[in-house]
């Protein structure tokens, strides 16, 4: 069984159809791309997904479990994290509070304890600090823990939004553009990160991304959207070879 399984998904805008009958099945372990030219819904497919938007139509199984219509916040607990296209940190906080934020899905203690600062307060802080820690040492970010957010470089940032994410233990991470506002260089070293995320992790991976040599060189399925709708889906050099997808999207 796929670890996401998505059928007839669809939602409109003012009666505009912005996305219509979306499919897509990702296996565990997959690193999988979901590319398209600007307004093709790619963003919005997101969004369904991690609940921002109700679909008016179709289903999102997760690992068994339906999650079609549910909150953000449960569909988080269930296993779905994402990254998006504009950076969204805490730019006040440190980086190391950043991941923490992440790491509240999964530690916890009561208010109670936290006003009064009892044991449990100072064991749970303990391990999360641990935690976060080892997170950031992943995407070499460990020595600017105690940096605010906004301080770092911004390729950093990105790298510190997926170490958010990370930190809420998914089970499929959503990656919204990664390598937008990026140079070559900077891109380079996130194609080896995510590949690292997905092999030391074993993290399923769903990308959105315009940067072709990316998803060539990362991605092992494609799926390409159009107005909304699917235009192709399948291996990704077989998608990247089709006529159609070539001429209309790549611009070659």
């Amino acid at each position: 069984m796929a670890l996401l399984e998505v059928k007839n998904l669809g939602i409109s805008f003012g009666g505009l159809r912005a996305v219509n009958a979306f499919n897509i099945s990702i296996e565990q372990g997959q690193l999988y791309g979901l590319i398209g030219p600007n307004g093709a819904g790619k963003t919005t497919i997101f969004n369904l997904l991690t609940g921002v938007y109700r679909p008016d139509a179709g289903s999102i199984i997760l690992d068994g479990m339906n999650l079609t219509g549910k909150r953000t916040i449960d569909i988080c607990k269930a296993g779905m994290a994402r990254t998006f296209q504009n950076i969204r940190l805490f730019s006040d906080m440190t980086v190391l509070d950043n991941v923490k934020v992440g790491l509240h899905n999964h530690y916890t203690y009561s208010t109670l304890e936290g006003i009064f600062r009892l044991p449990r307060y100072f064991t749970v802080e303990k391990e999360m600090n641990e935690k976060a820690l080892e997170l950031l040492s992943v995407f070499g970010l460990e020595q600017y823990a105690d940096y605010k957010a906004a301080n770092l470089p911004y390729g950093q940032q990105r790298k510190l939004e997926i170490a958010r994410a990370m930190a809420t233990a998914p089970k499929l991470l959503l990656l919204d553009e990664p390598a937008a506002g990026m140079n070559p260089n900077e891109t380079k070293e996130l194609m080896d990160t995510i590949q690292f995320v997905r092999d030391h992790f074993h993290m399923t991976i769903l990308l959105i991304e315009h940067d072709m040599k990316l998803v060539s060189g990362i991605c092992e399925k494609l799926t390409v959207l159009n107005f909304g709708e699917v235009l192709a889906q399948g291996a990704t050099q077989e998608v990247l070879n089709q006529p159609e997808v070539i001429t209309a999207y790549l611009g070659e």
